[in-house]
């Protein structure tokens, strides 16, 4: 298992933001870091890691902005950390990116229906959408000997079926993210496909026809 370094990543993105100016991703920095301090992943590891390494990966991205970085140090605070969404220190539009991150079912829906409204209306917030993209990325990376292998079959699928489409949409919907939506679908391919080989899962390509 890979030991994600917590501090040497922090003290990188806060000279990183302070130097580009992305005021409300320092805000989310500081204000991630306090509210996960408690937390663990499922490898043990500090949950502040993964917000942590999705910013490092986003801030290497071209078209990438301040509310897209803040959007992805917060994505989790409002679900696991008990946050309303109205306390966050940041704008408007960073706190409208967390809440498109936050599954929320309607009255009388069930779980299925929930996840395929949940992954198409990520497109109407770029936020959230490349947010979104990171955190399956660094998800499925750490998978493997934490998960069971229902929940590994079950998230190569939810990539497969449900957020790749939203993606290959997003690239006529924001020209301005063509590279870093390229990039992300690139990875994230070469990544649920190897562990779709690993774990025997039959995946279905007829539902790219129409994307």
């Amino acid at each position: 298992m890979y030991i994600y370094d917590e501090e040497k990543m922090f003290t990188y993105l806060r000279g990183y933001l302070r130097g580009a100016r992305f005021l409300e991703s320092e805000k989310a920095l500081g204000f991630a870091r306090e509210k996960h301090a408690s937390q663990t992943r499922a490898d043990g590891q500090p949950y502040i890691v993964h917000p942590l390494f999705m910013a490092c990966y986003a801030v290497a991205l071209r078209g990438t902005t301040d509310d897209m970085v803040a959007t992805i140090l917060l994505h989790d605070v409002v679900e696991d950390c008990g946050v309303p969404l109205s306390a966050l220190p940041v704008n408007e539009n960073v706190k409208r990116g967390v809440k498109f991150m936050t599954i929320a079912p309607y009255d009388g829906e069930d779980k299925l229906i929930t996840k395929r409204r949940y992954f198409n209306e990520l497109i109407e917030c770029k936020e959230a959408l490349i947010c979104k993209g990171l955190d399956r990325f660094m998800n499925l990376s750490t998978m493997e000997g934490v998960k069971d292998e229902e929940s590994i079959k079950k998230n190569i699928i939810e990539t497969h079926e449900l957020l790749m489409p939203v993606l290959r949409r997003a690239k006529d919907r924001y020209p301005e993210l063509s590279d870093a939506l390229h990039i992300i679908r690139v990875n994230l391919r070469a990544l649920y496909i190897s562990l779709a080989v690993v774990h025997g899962v039959e995946l279905n390509y007829d539902i790219f026809k129409s994307t």
